[in-house]
């Protein structure tokens, strides 16, 4: 988790311009640098580094003296670096991950290299010699990216829109679509020539990095997996085989590893297995699991104290009060730049838990089971859904979005306190298996969300039995005791701050009009920050049609 920040076409002298790289100094607290590029007028590019894979050689901007022309700018983690660098034989400068990005931009091109990569990204590159710059992020979107253009010439781009909002420029902000990358051409005089996203890979094709992995699998290699006619207990074993692998995958690095645990199904199966790796890899310090909820009988609490007893990890327990989490509320919105009301709810308890694990340990890389419920169908409308193939259609809906919702939650919440989120769920192999299985496999079963996950999982004892099969909860339920959930309580409070008066007159002023007054709270907070012309990086989250309201 890094911050990345990058201005062309605009007259870089103005300190005004250097204090909004300084607005994402929270993604990366341990190095911080601002250049203007050699031979490349109008430009200015930061970065902002948390430590986490390589030494001193992994600061950036990055240019290497085998490619001089080459800059590089990156928020991510590349787990197959080191097999890229195998493959093709390339001579490494640094000991960082990153640097593998130039090495293939160099030799296939920003598009191949894009495909090449198993990890999460989101890079920028300048190429002097092609007087261009070019723009790509990972095909989930778990690292963020916005960027903004104009007709003038300039391109902003920015981990964050904090980064970008009061730069003196007349485009909108926009997110940068994940699995796509851009390249934009820049005149003699530093201006850029805009240019539209193009799309490298679709998330439910095996990545292309893929031919270069050994895998040991039962038939050979993963693509066989993707013909039908498989039997059921070959396909559960590859689910447990691609996701332990997803898992150990995303424990490269040099800091502390700690996991959020809610004591249901996903975060339960990667506390599990991120235990078992880090013995595996003779880690001696016991896995440190964490989890918040409003008191002791929280139903969260509960089920992940039980989970923690069965792994031996190292468990923390976080109370928040109702009135901890209204004050929270105004950070958390400046902090996810949304006014999404269930993104805003279920991010309190995180944002609250993630600052409570920066200050007291010394945990910085920190697993998460989100993207389980969208790969896995595990939401309660999937269960009303009309047919396997209409579920099939909103699982794919739903992980297209996901880097505006649930992605977007654990980016912030974590970023906000100089953490790094992983979430193995999101892994390209394993995603691009499990939803090439045939639909009617995917689909709930006797009532039962994300039933044939659970059934991969049965009988190996990696978590108890009864949280295996636990029932679904949204994580704002799940924080509060039983019978009263913290979503709730915040609308009670909220209620009472917005005046009917004020609620009717809100259709005046907005073009989506707030639906509740807690959404009208929210928006408000979110237009005194970032201004009424973002609209468009806000979106609502919407079921599919056969699903009730």
């Amino acid at each position: 988790m890094c911050g990345i920040w990058a201005l062309f076409g605009c007259d870089c002298s103005d300190l005004v311009k250097c204090k909004e790289a300084l607005k994402v100094a929270h993604r990366g607290p341990d190095s911080f640098q601002i250049n203007n590029l050699e031979g490349l007028k109008n430009s200015m590019v930061a970065f902002h580094r948390l430590h986490v894979v390589g030494g001193i050689g992994g600061m950036q901007p990055m240019i290497l003296k085998k490619y001089p022309h080459l800059t590089l700018l990156c928020n991510g983690e590349i787990y197959n670096y080191k097999t890229l660098q195998n493959e093709f034989d390339y001579l490494f400068q640094t000991d960082c991950d990153c640097e593998v990005i130039l090495h293939l931009y160099n030799e296939f091109g920003g598009e191949k290299a894009s495909q090449l990569l198993d990890g999460v990204f989101a890079f920028i590159v300048i190429d002097t010699k092609q007087n261009c710059v070019m723009l790509s992020r990972d095909s989930y979107g778990v690292r963020p990216l916005y960027y903004v253009t104009t007709k003038s010439g300039v391109l902003g781009a920015c981990s964050e829109v904090k980064g970008l909002c009061e730069l003196p420029v007349e485009g909108d902000i926009r997110h940068f679509p994940p699995g796509h990358y851009m390249f934009c051409d820049i005149m003699k005089n530093g201006k850029v020539i805009p240019s539209t996203p193009t799309k490298f890979h679709r998330i439910d094709e095996p990545p292309a990095h893929l031919q270069y992995q050994r895998l040991e699998l039962e038939h050979g290699t993963i693509l066989l997996f993707l013909l039908p006619g498989l039997e059921e207990e070959t396909v559960k074993r590859n689910i447990r085989y691609l996701f332990s692998r997803a898992v150990d995958k995303r424990l490269m690095g040099s800091r502390r590893v700690g996991c959020l645990l809610s004591g249901g199904l996903d975060s339960s199966v990667v506390a599990a297995l991120t235990a078992q790796k880090l013995k595996e890899h003779g880690v001696a310090e016991p896995l440190q699991t964490f989890t918040i909820g409003m008191n002791s009988d929280s139903t969260d609490a509960i089920a992940a104290r039980k989970v923690a007893r069965h792994i031996g990890s190292e468990h923390h327990e976080i109370a928040f009060t109702l009135e901890e989490g209204i004050k929270a509320v105004e950070s958390v919105i400046l902090s996810l730049e949304t006014y999404d009301v269930l993104v805003i709810q279920s991010s309190v308890p995180m944002y609250i838990l993630c600052q409570y694990i920066s200050r007291n340990t010394d945990n910085i890389l920190i697993m998460t089971g989100e993207g389980a419920d969208e790969v896995a169908q595990g939401y309660f409308h999937f269960l009303e859904q009309p047919t396997p193939e209409d579920g099939h259609k909103e699982s794919m809906r739903q992980l297209q979005q996901i880097y505006m919702y649930d992605v977007l939650r654990i980016d912030r919440c974590t970023a906000a306190h100089g953490l790094e989120i992983r979430a193995p769920f999101l892994d390209h192999a394993f995603t691009s298996y499990y939803l090439n299985l045939p639909a009617d496999m995917r689909a709930p079963k006797n009532g039962i969300e994300k039933y044939f996950l659970r059934a991969a999982f049965a009988g190996s004892n990696l978590i108890p039995n009864t949280t295996l099969w636990r029932k679904k909860e949204g994580f704002s339920i799940g924080v509060s005791e039983e019978g009263t959930s913290w979503f709730e309580q915040l609308q009670q409070h909220l209620e009472g701050l917005i005046t009917n008066d004020e609620f009717a007159r809100a259709s005046q002023s907005y073009t989506h009009n707030p639906r509740t007054k807690e959404e009208l709270f929210y928006r408000q907070i979110f237009e005194k920050k970032f201004g009424s012309k973002l609209d468009r990086i806000c979106t609502y989250q919407r079921r599919p049609k056969w699903a009730q309201a």
